[in-house]
């Protein structure tokens, strides 16, 4: 859901090829030095890193009411404008805020979704350093007394939605510490917070639907763009039915081989098995070509992974997504079902592919 790094999300990247070169002609330092490891402390780290050049919060989930199936997805972006850093003036766009929001409409196979954007301040967009507290005008994402809810009034849907743990953080990587490519300046600070129990209501079209189902949060900051050679990237976020969590994620290069791969596995009760690079494979297994963008994304995979063999497919095949006029991206994310090596649906999450309607330019 992502300047460096799947997300959920690794988003970010597209963002950085709208503004790469844009805001008055600055252009972004061509190297970053390696994040260091630390531990990450809560909740200062639930919150936002303006020191760091992107950073995103991501939440995706399903849920039902009565017969109706939904996916979601909310995300919100920061990118820090390091061409003007030195600036004085109140009125300079020192960082800008991002947001993407999107519902998938099992029963009436639609995909829903809308945008924001706008720079910090003015009571217009904010992101706070003490806890997860993200506003961007109308838009919010809050995390209080351990609850977050989202606030999403959109254009032809609304989200308002409450997200409460079941489990403890998920630090991905080394403690929190995740590498996203060959270079080790390639990494970001990441944690997730799977199997959040998610409650609220769905408006579409002023129709309302009070929901019940789970999530799965991302909260992802770095300083150091994509390797030269990435296109784009397939990244899974999966909560399986019996407690379990699954991240997996791949870079892909020119070729359409793999770059850089990853992930972890967190039973319901137990420690993560952190996923080394080389131990994760994504092979497509069916494509579906937009009408819109006219790129063939892959919608059901096998994916090889340390803790089993799985297929993903996607619930809706059309869950394409244009940004092009906030992170400046085309790309695809949706809700997707999870099966085992016996063909069983194991769990429901969410699949993100980007750079098949255009190679990210950074």
């Amino acid at each position: 859901m992502t300047l460096g790094l799947p997300r959920r999300s690794l988003l970010a990247a597209g963002l950085g090829t709208g503004l790469g070169t844009g805001l008055g002609g600055a252009l972004w330092p061509a190297a970053a030095s390696a994040l260091p490891a630390r531990a990450l402390q809560f909740p200062r780290d639930f919150g936002s890193h303006p020191g760091l050049r992107t950073e995103w919060w991501y939440i995706t989930g399903h849920a039902v009411a009565g017969e109706r199936e939904f996916g979601f997805q909310v995300t919100f972006f920061r990118s820090r404008v390091d061409a003007t850093q030195a600036m004085q003036s109140r009125f300079a766009a020192k960082q800008l805020l991002f947001a993407h929001a999107a519902v998938t409409d099992v029963q009436g196979r639609k995909l829903w979704h809308d945008q924001r954007i706008a720079r910090e301040g003015f009571g217009i967009a904010s992101a706070s350093e003490a806890d997860t507290a993200v506003t961007l005008r109308d838009w919010s994402l809050r995390r209080q007394d351990g609850v977050y809810a989202a606030a999403v009034p959109a254009g032809d849907f609304t989200l308002q939605l409450q997200f409460s743990p079941t489990q403890p953080v998920l630090l991905q990587g080394r403690q929190g510490l995740s590498r996203k490519g060959p270079q080790p300046q390639q990494a970001s600070y990441y944690y997730s917070l799977p199997q959040l129990a998610a409650r609220g209501s769905i408006f579409l079209k002023g129709q309302r639907f009070a929901v019940e189902g789970r999530a799965w949060l991302d909260h992802e900051w770095s300083e150091e763009l994509l390797d030269a050679q990435a296109v784009g990237w397939d990244w899974i976020g999966m909560n399986l039915f019996d407690g379990s969590a699954l991240t997996a994620f791949r870079l892909r290069n020119k070729a359409g081989g793999t770059l850089w791969d990853g992930g972890s596995f967190r039973a319901a009760r137990g420690d993560p098995y952190i996923f080394s690079p080389g131990e994760t494979t994504f092979s497509p297994q069916r494509h579906w070509t937009s009408p819109a963008s006219r790129a063939s994304y892959p919608v059901e995979w096998m994916i090889r992974t340390p803790a089993d063999f799985y297929t993903v497919k996607a619930v809706l095949d059309d869950q394409e997504l244009d940004s092009r006029s906030s992170t400046g991206a085309i790309y695809w994310e949706g809700l997707s079902d999870l099966y085992d090596s016996n063909g069983k649906k194991a769990g429901r999450g969410y699949l993100e592919m980007t750079g098949y309607a255009n190679p990210l330019r950074l």
